[in-house]
């Protein structure tokens, strides 16, 4: 170990007071050998100049030296490239050694920016979350073309854990969707809840106080949590959840590979093991979660249909120029009457659709009413013996003949010819000329055509004579 001490008095008595080594080692119980090496050392340094001082380090070669060429291909392609990513790339092209090198040699061909100090605030478990969006262009390669992606993103602050989704839009319906869905995926939701300012939650700002979007309220006391948001401009507020954005960029969109289970950089713990410290700490969920439905007042065009995103959704004729309620729920449009009835329920338009029209429109026409004198050919065909039963029917039920007739066409549906005509001779034998009877009969003497009787209701109005 050096001691400066030492080495000055051993100058000091050699130089000024002109002491051998022999002496000064006697004297100071030191080696000759460290004396002579402190004396050669002092007159070099004395000797060297200030640019001599700065040894030139011969460069060694790199087992990294043949996968340089190819690091530079991924720094032109993803700029912000981390080192990890890096060294996935190059384990897959053979590379033998570990990520610190790589690192060094990234922060040599970088230029780090200067960074500003921050102060990170911990929260007891359980008592705390975040959200927020973020877009990002992504290139599909199926495509060749770069879309915008919006990501959904929830987390605990204590424990880190994460739920990410894949969202269409940023809209109020579609976050209350999502936070049900995050407090689905943990099991339980925090004492409160911090988001941005967007207009989802935060409708303005009067002088030191949010002013909450009333709906958002609504579905904060419906989960028992707190809603509370950042001040304006100053975004490192909720970093906790755009710090994981950030990890979402370098290590699922940037290259390329997610690590659920990693080492969080400030906790040195991974989220699944900080999140079941934290999750009985967690409020139960509800029995029934909110409903994010939007219910809307549409009036029923003269297409007897409600218009919603460019689509027509069918509704009866007779509510044409209606006011009527509208449900829009993530699968189905569902039309209620003024009345609150329900008149309608479609599946939501796909997108891209070519038919606008959802539903088919009711026909208007009636159905050309049935001549009775099919029904009378259609018996007779049975058998001839039908002939003398129907002109006793006519006699003896002259108010509703039709019906009877109706009623013993029917029979032909659940059960064979033969029985119905045995039947019938039955009903002629004991001048029976009601359709009950026979029904009765055959459903104590004959078998039917089906293990379950099929029921048909008849049409009540009159048949038109020809």
């Amino acid at each position: 170990m050096k001691d400066e001490r030492l080495e000055n008095t051993i100058i000091t008595l050699h130089y000024q007071q002109k002491w051998s080594m022999r002496k000064i080692a006697r004297e100071l119980r030191v080696s000759r050998g460290r004396i002579r090496r402190v004396l050669v050392a002092n007159t070099i340094g004395r000797a060297t100049t200030e640019s001599d001082k700065i040894a030139v380090r011969k460069k060694r070669p790199s087992i990294l030296d043949t996968h340089k060429d190819y690091i530079a291909e991924l720094l032109i392609k993803y700029p912000n490239i981390t080192g990890q990513r890096v060294l996935e790339h190059l384990k897959e092209q053979g590379y033998q050694g570990e990520i610190s090198i790589v690192r060094d040699y990234l922060r040599s061909v970088r230029q780090v920016g200067s960074k500003e100090a921050l102060k990170m605030v911990e929260t007891a478990p359980g008592q705390l979350a975040a959200h927020d969006w973020s877009d990002y262009n992504i290139t599909f390669t199926s495509e060749g073309e770069k879309q915008k992606v919006t990501f959904f993103s929830y987390i605990l602050c204590y424990s880190r854990r994460q739920y990410l989704s894949v969202v269409e839009n940023k809209q109020q319906t579609t976050l209350l969707r999502e936070l049900i869905a995050a407090f689905i995926y943990m099991d339980g939701i925090p004492r409160a809840i911090r988001s941005d300012n967007q207009k989802a939650c935060v409708e303005q700002w009067t002088p030191g106080q949010p002013i909450y979007n009333k709906k958002y309220l609504e579905f904060a006391s419906w989960y028992r949590f707190e809603p509370k948001t950042i001040t304006p401009r100053r975004p490192l507020e909720n970093l906790k959840i755009e710090r994981p954005f950030w990890y979402l960029e370098q290590s699922f969109l940037n290259g390329r590979e997610f690590h659920h289970l990693r080492i969080h950089g400030t906790t040195k713990q991974r989220p699944i093991d900080r999140y079941q410290e934290e999750h009985p700490y967690l409020q139960t969920l509800p029995l029934n979660h909110y409903d994010t439905s939007n219910t809307i007042q549409r009036v029923v065009n003269q297409e007897s249909c409600i218009c919603w995103e460019g689509y027509q959704y069918v509704v009866p004729p007779k509510y044409m120029f209606e006011s009527c309620v509208v449900r829009i729920t993530p699968t189905q449009l569902i039309v209620y009457s003024p009345d609150g009835e329900q008149i309608a329920c479609h599946p939501l338009a796909e997108k891209g659709q070519q038919e606008r029209y959802v539903g088919k429109h009711q026909k208007t026409s009636k159905k050309p009413l049935l001549l009775f004198s099919d029904v009378i050919t259609r018996l007779k065909a049975i058998s001839l013996e039908m002939d003398p039963y129907i002109q006793q029917v006519k006699q003896h039920k002259p108010g509703s003949w039709r019906q009877q007739l109706r009623n013993l066409l029917t029979l032909k549906v659940n059960y064979h010819e033969d029985d119905i005509l045995l039947a019938v001779r039955r009903a002629l034998e004991y001048k029976v000329f009601d359709a009950s009877h026979v029904e009765n009969f055959l459903k104590n003497n004959s078998e039917p055509r089906y293990s379950e009787k099929l029921v048909l209701k008849t049409n009540r109005n009159p048949y038109e004579e020809q």
